[in-house]
Parts: structure tokens; C-alpha cells; sequence
């Protein structure tokens, strides 16, 4: 049966988290401050934090920053995953994504279909890795960052999630590197 073995131990990953958009900042950030504090009630560590403006170069370059901080297991954005002009967080991932991890999204959407109907098809989730740094972009609303962390991501980035969990790949996830 699938779901938490807690004879196994919790390993504490660090992640970063991103807002990314032109209208939120510190004070009124709420997608961003209810996956803060889930990742924390999680029991993770909250590496870093940012809000970033919705522009693919400003996004990318701060991926890079993290993906190079080897302080930073995952991060998670929130916001510009939709279809608008101004929604480039999915091209901004693309540009530095090794593997991606198809299954989130899809599972995000599918989720996400039972409380939104066919609305969910406007969300351009998406999942991956970049040098051993996991990378997952969910939509900004609440409601998107509640359903992604609480129903796929806090079961996959424990480590006592049975059959399996994205943990335990942590240490093969830069095998293909070099040296």
C-alpha cells in the first residue's frame, strides 16, 4: 500500500522558493508565504526565497543561481504557468532543464480537474531536473500551490514515501556529470 513507512527515517531536503510575478511583493505574496510555510511545517529547510518578475531572463537567472548553490536540493516556483503573454516560467525552466519529469504535470492537472473542471487545462505545470536540482512550477494561485505541495510534492519529497520518492534518487541524480 502506498503512502508514508515511518520505520524509515525523515531526510530534511532544502528548498528554494519562487514567486514569480509583476504584481506580488513581501507583504502580499500568499502563494508564496502558504508554500513557504508548508515546506517548513514539512519539516524541510527553506534554503532561499524570491520574488521574481515575469520575464523568462530574470527567471532563468536566478534557476541558475540555485541549481549552482549546492544549499539548494529543489525548487519550486509559483506563478507564470498559464497562457498569457506575460506567463514565461515554463520557457524561463526550459532553457536550463536536463530531464523533464512529465508525470507531475500531468498528475497536477489530473488533480486538479476534480476541483476546477476543465479550467485546468490553462496551467502549464511542469516538473524536472537541472544538475541534480529538482525543479517544479506551479501555478500562482493558492489554491494551485495547496494542491501541488499537499496531494504529489510533500509525498514525494519525503523520503519515507513508499514504493519510492524523488529522495532516495537524490544521489544518482548527477551521475551522467563529470567527475
Amino acid at each position: 500500500m502506498p503512502g508514508i513507512d515511518e520505520s524509515r527515517v525523515f531526510l530534511p531536503v532544502n528548498i528554494a522558493v519562487a514567486t514569480i510575478s509583476d504584481t506580488r511583493t513581501a507583504a502580499n505574496d500568499t502563494s508564496g508565504d502558504t508554500l513557504a510555510a508548508r515546506v517548513v511545517a514539512g519539516g524541510h529547510v527553506l534554503a532561499a526565497r524570491a520574488i521574481i518578475r515575469d520575464d523568462a531572463d530574470a527567471i532563468e537567472m536566478q534557476l541558475r543561481g540555485w541549481i549552482a548553490d549546492p544549499a539548494v536540493d529543489v525548487i519550486i516556483t509559483t506563478g507564470g504557468t498559464g497562457i498569457t503573454g506575460r506567463d514565461v516560467t515554463p520557457e524561463a525552466f526550459a532553457r536550463v532543464l536536463e530531464k523533464t519529469i512529465e508525470g507531475f504535470g500531468e498528475l497536477f492537472r489530473m488533480l486538479s480537474y476534480q476541483k476546477i473542471g476543465t479550467s485546468t487545462m490553462q496551467s502549464r505545470a511542469l516538473g524536472g531536473v537541472a544538475s541534480g536540482t529538482y525543479m517544479f512550477a506551479l501555478p500562482g494561485s493558492t489554491g494551485a500551490v495547496k494542491d501541488g505541495w499537499d496531494d504529489i510534492l510533500r509525498y514525494q519529497l519525503d523520503s519515507r514515501h513508499r514504493p519510492c520518492n524523488l529522495v532516495e534518487l537524490m544521489p544518482r541524480l548527477k551521475e551522467h556529470l563529470p567527475g
